[in-house]
């Protein structure tokens, strides 16, 4: 489902390109001429084995890479024009990441894993506790807030880092092969959770290297050798 709207795409790439050690005899091309666009309510797959880039385009689309040439447009705004503190700002107000290991710290309780992220907003204690416990309610989770990693299975583990993702209500959900570290079972619940999250007006962009995890987006990508395909071109 795409929300038709005005606004700007959450995602916008026109011929990206990263090269590594460039002009040594090490250079590594990682990305070539990668164009994207990704709308609101969007949920896309970007697929492709070990090295074929899809590592490299997820840390640009996070911010988490600068590219070595093309332009790169996070929700209206050229990431080029901004500063080491404003990318930071960027991140944390327009990207929600999830990760294949869940990335939660382990001394924390899951409400104080979700509410980590308003730390850095200087939202007040209170507001903080009150939209994680929301939080936590929305991924089906609002008995556990007083648990801490270690006492909640995987599955769960992960809810909780969707949780923390969605606290700053970003426009972008960035999950880097979120389903890796769970059984099929557990995996196939948090694919739906992340269907009723783009139901909801949220982007999703999935990194995987599983054609039956990509299946349950609404539309695929191919990475082959540093350039991006539809999924029809790819197999092709």
């Amino acid at each position: 489902m795409t929300i038709t709207t005005s606004q700007p795409p959450v995602i916008l790439t026109r011929d990206l390109g990263k090269v590594y050690a460039a002009g040594t005899e090490a250079e590594v091309v990682a990305l070539k001429d990668v164009s994207l666009s990704i709308a609101r309510g969007d949920f896309v797959a970007i697929m492709g084995p070990s090295g074929s880039g899809k590592s490299t385009l997820m840390n640009m689309i996070g911010c988490l890479d600068t590219p070595t040439s093309g332009i790169y447009e996070c929700d209206g705004v050229d990431v080029s024009t901004l500063d080491a503190e404003q990318l930071a700002i960027l991140r944390c107000s327009k990207i929600g990441f999830v990760f294949q290991g869940f990335n939660l710290l382990p001394r924390m309780t899951a409400l104080e894993n979700v509410a980590m992220p308003l730390s850095y907003a200087r939202v007040p204690i209170h507001e903080r506790h009150a939209r994680a416990s929301q939080a936590l309610a929305e991924v089906g989770l609002a008995e556990r807030g007083s648990h801490r990693p270690a006492e909640l299975s995987g599955g769960q583990q992960q809810r909780v880092a969707i949780a923390r993702a969605l606290i700053n209500a970003p426009p972008l959900i960035l999950a880097d092969e979120p389903t890796g570290a769970l059984d099929s079972k557990t995996g196939e619940e948090i694919l739906a959770l992340f269907k009723r999250l783009r139901d909801e007006g949220h982007t999703v962009v999935l990194i995987t290297h599983d054609a039956h995890v990509a299946a349950h987006a609404d539309r695929t990508y191919v990475m082959q050798d540093g350039r991006l395909f539809s999924e029809a071109e790819g197999q092709a």
